[in-house]
């Protein structure tokens, strides 16, 4: 994560779920915000880690954060950042951590670049602790890197971000992105997006080169160029770069970053236990030295100097974030020969020790192999919760590989995110600690459990999305919308489940499934009587298109105005395309000519050329007596159809 302004920051102040009282912005991450706040129920700072709103609605996101709460939360180390709570409030999913203010390794490199060796295995000691920790509970890291190495003030280390992590024996590839910092990624996970806990193992050793010649072993200008370096190039000695690295060291480094995985350690905690040895040997065996080398200085508060002896892996201390100088200040011509002493004479002390304690495990091994896999530590599995979402079978013989004893029959249990008939749990549960060949019993899903569907139809959109987010539903970002001549803009008009049916009559609905909203845009603008104009814009206005088409004649409206527009069928929603209809004006017809026809046969042609007629009334007493003796206006002239001709009768005798 990358320092941020909170200026503008509305989480500032907020009271998270009755509880958390943000204080502070700390980091922004791709995935999530961190803050300092205050758990006002036990009176202590928490960092409190918020999911962006825009990643709410994606499950992937939603449940990669979930699973950092229950990944972190399944691990007590004190190399390993304590998970305390894991929640949601309103549309804030959030996990609270402990807070240890500090800084990170990567603020460390940038402050001091390259660390000495004894400071390099101080911090990967606890690195290593912290992460064979997790390997032991069959979770791996996937993300390790400076960045999530938390430096305390206090002389702690501790991992952290355990965002990306995954079951150990999940195997589970990650698709077109590559998930994790491309400079510490493994071979495997670039060439085959698979990851284990050997990943871990190459991305420590990425870090170690790091620290002790201050650069990554592989660069380029873009992300892809470093990873292709990693899948096909061998990472180079840190002596190559830093002359003053012992060559155990480098051994060391080149086992771990291996690009076969076979050839790493198999865990953190096997190179635990080699750099555990390098360390003694390095002690034991004074080395040259070709070079001064940086010493870091702390203020007379600090801790404990990279580099010291450390009181236990759980204790490693480092430097605090305030340093004010980068040499220390030069020993007396006294105090050197004094110091370098008393160093050497402790040195043969643990040499002699070191040697009666290799005896002594020696002697031991064989009882202790068969105390460890018999009825120790070693005898004890962890129930893998990369079962979920298996078919049974599948659980099954996962469960008995794992030395446990699956039971034929099965529980039943609501999971709103697992495909009814799959695993969605266990018996013991997922991450239990428990003796090999114990019974385990799979629980699968029969889909979410159905709760009461709020009525929104009917009611504001903003109204009716928190009812429905509140009532246990999730709700699409996107809400669909369509022109309704019967509801007004902002209206809900009807509701969706996730493959698209209507819940117009719906009562129930599954648990965290999600809904989509549809929304009335109101009416579409009635542009009769406008011109072409004026009609586009009134259509623009909201979101429409316009096309002109053919002309009408229009008894009623002006020439060259719209008489009406055409609107395609089915739901019309913004950006579809009317065609606007215009007039021509009043049709023209020829008035007939019938001067000096009788008047019964005269009247019937006018009539049915569609005019009125005008005439003396008194022709209606005796029609057959009468002839036409003129019109106005004259036959054969144009005039608008339905116009009146008038017309002068002569009687005929």
């Amino acid at each position: 994560m990358t320092t941020s302004s909170q200026t503008t920051d509305p989480m500032i102040g907020r009271l998270i779920d009755g509880r958390y009282e943000v204080r502070s912005r700390v980091a922004r991450g791709g995935m999530a915000t961190v803050y300092l706040a205050i758990d006002r129920r036990l009176e202590r700072q928490v960092a409190l880690k918020i999911m962006h709103h825009h990643l709410a609605d994606d499950e992937q996101f939603t449940q990669r954060f979930i699973q950092e709460a229950r990944s972190a939360a399944r691990l007590s180390h004190p190399n390993v950042v304590n998970v305390f709570d894991q929640g949601q409030d309103a549309d804030s999913a959030y996990l609270v951590m402990e807070y240890l203010p500090g800084i990170t390794l990567r603020e460390l490199l940038q402050e001091y670049s390259t660390l000495t060796a004894e400071q390099t295995m101080d911090i990967a000691e606890a690195v290593l602790s912290g992460l064979a920790a997790a390997h032991r509970a069959g979770i791996v890291h996937r993300d390790l890197k400076p960045e999530n190495v938390l430096l305390a003030d206090d002389g702690r280390i501790k991992i952290g971000d355990f965002g990306l992590a995954r079951a150990a024996s999940a195997n589970t590839a990650t698709g077109a992105a590559l998930l994790g910092t491309v400079a510490y990624l493994s071979p495997e996970l670039v060439t085959r997006g698979i990851a284990d806990t050997r990943s871990d193992i190459y991305a420590a050793g990425i870090m170690m080169y790091e620290m002790l010649t201050g650069e990554q072993p592989f660069k380029g200008e873009q992300p892809m160029q470093i990873a292709f370096q990693h899948a096909n190039d061998t990472v180079p000695a840190p002596s190559s770069v830093n002359n003053r690295v012992p060559a155990e060291l480098d051994e060391l480094v080149l086992w771990a970053t291996a690009r076969d995985p076979d050839e790493r350690p198999a865990d953190a905690g096997e190179l635990l236990l080699h750099l555990t040895e390098v360390q003694q040997l390095l002690q034991s065996s004074p080395q040259p030295v070709t070079g001064a080398q940086p010493t870091m200085v702390l203020p007379a508060s600090a801790t404990t100097v990279l580099g010291a002896t450390a009181p236990s892996t759980a204790e490693t201390q480092v430097l605090g974030p305030r340093r004010t100088a980068r040499t220390a200040a030069p020993e007396t011509p006294a105090e050197e020969p004094a110091a370098r002493l008393g160093t050497r004479t402790r040195a043969r002390r643990r040499r002699g020790w070191i040697a009666l304690l290799l005896v002594l495990l020696l002697a031991g091994a064989g009882v202790g192999a068969g105390w460890w896999f018999g009825a120790g530590p070693g005898s004890q599995v962890v129930v893998p919760d990369s079962l979920a979402g298996l078919t049974p079978d599948a659980a099954r013989d996962a469960l008995i590989e794992l030395g446990l004893e699956p039971t034929e029959a099965t529980g039943e249990i609501h999971d709103p995110l697992i495909e009814p008939g799959l695993v969605a749990a266990t018996d013991p549960a997922f991450g239990s600690t428990v003796n090999r060949g114990t019974t385990v019993t799979l629980l699968l899903s029969i889909g979410p459990q159905m709760l009461p569907l709020p009525t929104v139809i009917g009611t504001q959109e903003d109204v009716a999305r928190p009812a429905l987010e509140g009532a246990g539903f999730t709700v699409a970002e996107e809400s669909i919308t369509y022109f309704n001549a019967e509801a007004p803009a902002g209206q809900v008009i009807d509701l969706l489940d996730a493959a698209g049916s209507s819940l117009a009559s719906a009562t129930e609905y599954g648990e965290l499934q999600q809904t989509t909203l549809v929304v009335s845009l109101g009416p579409i603008p009635d542009v009769a009587g406008l011109s072409p104009e004026e009609a586009q814009q009134a259509l623009e206005a909201v979101g429409l298109r316009s096309v002109l088409g053919d002309s009408e004649y229009s008894d009623t409206v002006p020439k060259g105005n719209v008489i009406r527009a055409i609107i395609p069928e089915g739901p019309i929603s913004t950006g579809a395309e009317l065609t606007l209809i215009t007039s021509r004006g009043v049709e023209q017809v020829a008035v007939p000519d019938v001067a000096g026809e009788p008047w019964s046969k005269a009247r019937k042609v006018l009539e049915d050329a569609g005019f009125k007629v005008k005439y003396s009334p008194i022709a209606d007493v005796a029609p057959g007596q009468f002839r036409v003796e003129s019109t106005d206006p004259a036959g054969g002239t144009s005039v608008d159809k339905g116009a009146t001709v008038t017309v002068q009768l002569t009687f005929r005798g």
